[in-house]
């Protein structure tokens, strides 16, 4: 057994159960947090599906009593019957663009430099939706009209582009269309149920070939460590927009890309691809 492989899965499974629900991108740290590690190649791509299901399955359990309520209702609730509509909707436009572009997104943008730049522009642009005035239109989840969802829905689909942060274009994208900070964020972690099963399906059937179960154990700590970490993130997520806005996420990201680029610029680490 090397053990240091199995710390790296341990340290990309909480990398990813941390990042994949705050507003800092999940898919950009793991590149960069992959690149350094030198953890990257056919394995890694296998083992992203695996801590991004994970992560999944964390905001099922944590929303299990809505979840169950939504389906329990569908046929007799008209509000449950719309939630589950706007989901449906919001989830539409990133599937379809996602289906079309994503040769050529893997292609030129899963690279460190593009991700930096992506992390400092979506930080400006968090800082320039918190600055605005914040005129609450949809209180609540339930109060969501079909126009609502779409617009969300075009919001998540700027996260195409790595380093966006999905969690991050439906929050702030939600609040700039008038949503509360809690309908916003709660709408986000719902959104993220179909579009990462559709995302991780989309990836399965793309690495078909080289799925293999001679790592399931290297697979099961990041599983475990992703399952945990995005678990206790979204609680602690849910907390603190309750008494806090989202610019200190935004200054992160702006750090976070500048070290990058420095660094890039410095030679002091080799960003180019692996």
């Amino acid at each position: 057994m090397d053990a240091a492989l199995y710390v790296k899965a341990f340290v990309l499974g909480v990398v990813e159960g941390i990042t994949e629900f705050l507003p800092i991108s999940s898919t950009g740290h793991l590149i960069i947090a992959g690149q350094l590690l030198g953890f990257n190649g056919e394995k890694a791509k296998v083992f992203d599906i695996v801590i991004q299901l994970a992560a999944i399955l964390a905001v099922c359990w944590e929303f299990r009593a809505r979840l169950w309520t939504a389906l329990a209702g569908l046929g007799a609730e008209a509000t449950q019957r719309r939630f589950v509509a706007n989901l449906v909707i919001a989830f539409t436009p990133a599937a379809v663009l996602g289906v079309l572009f994503h040769g050529a997104i893997k292609q030129y943008l899963f690279y460190p430099l593009p991700v930096a730049a992506a992390f400092i522009a979506g930080g400006l642009l968090i800082l320039w939706v918190e600055r605005r005035e914040h005129r609450v239109t949809v209180e609540t989840v339930d109060d969501m009209r079909w126009r609502d969802a779409l617009k969300v829905g075009f919001a998540q689909a700027l996260a195409l582009i790595p380093g966006t942060s999905r969690s991050g274009a439906t929050i702030i994208g939600a609040l700039y269309f008038g949503m509360s900070r809690r309908a916003a964020t709660e709408f986000s972690f719902f959104l993220a149920i179909p579009t990462m099963f559709g995302a991780v399906a989309f990836d399965v059937y793309q690495n078909r070939a080289i799925l293999q179960g001679d790592d399931l154990g290297l697979f099961a700590v990041g599983f475990v460590a992703s399952f945990a970490s995005a678990f206790l993130a979204v609680r602690g997520l849910l907390r603190y927009i309750s008494r806090h806005d989202f610019s200190v996420f935004a200054w992160y990201r702006i750090a976070f890309g500048l070290v990058v680029l420095v660094t890039a610029y410095t030679g002091l680490v080799d960003w180019s691809p692996a």
